[in-house]
């Protein structure tokens, strides 16, 4: 296999991913040791974000097939992509907690559900928890009225039974 089918086939592969991606966060990467690369993929690893570096005209040529426009300005130097399939804000809110510890990650851009973000919206995505969490909350907030009105009606309850008795 020649070096243009192995690229096309790369293309190819990146262009499936993007159609089925929920969120695409660009990042930059220069000046990570491999010890902090290696904690970082196994962080996205366990959150179920695929991480990896693929060339910039690769991702360029893919984002270009699937119709994201506006990347060119972010795919400059050494740039790796985390995919989510599932939660679009499990990627920038792992790479922002990385990065406060490790100056070496810099979040450039995204493309969440098909839209593109820059610098600014990613890290206010980052700030968004995670799914689980406000489903917590969302149910907590309708538990606690429905709580307080059984509340209500156990306590007329027990005042009728007081008063037959």
């Amino acid at each position: 296999m020649g070096n243009r089918e192995i690229k096309e086939a790369k293309v190819k592969e990146l262009v499936e991913k993007f159609q089925r991606a929920q969120a695409i966060i660009l990042t930059s990467y220069k000046g990570i040791t491999v010890a902090e690369d290696t904690e970082l993929r196994r962080k996205m690893r366990e959150a179920g974000v695929e991480y990896k570096v693929v060339k910039n005209t690769l991702t360029l040529r893919a984002a270009k097939e699937v119709g994201f426009e506006g990347l060119d300005s972010y795919l400059e130097g050494p740039v790796a992509l985390a995919i989510s399939y599932d939660d679009p804000t499990a990627p920038a809110r792992l790479l922002a907690e990385f990065a406060e510890n490790h100056k070496a990650i810099e979040l450039k851009a995204g493309i969440v559900q098909g839209q593109l973000f820059d610098t600014a919206k990613v890290k206010e995505l980052s700030k968004i928890p995670p799914r689980e969490v406000l489903l917590a909350k969302f149910l907590g907030s309708i538990k606690s009225p429905v709580a307080k009105f059984v509340y209500v009606l156990d306590a007329i309850r027990k005042q009728k039974e007081e008063a037959n008795a």
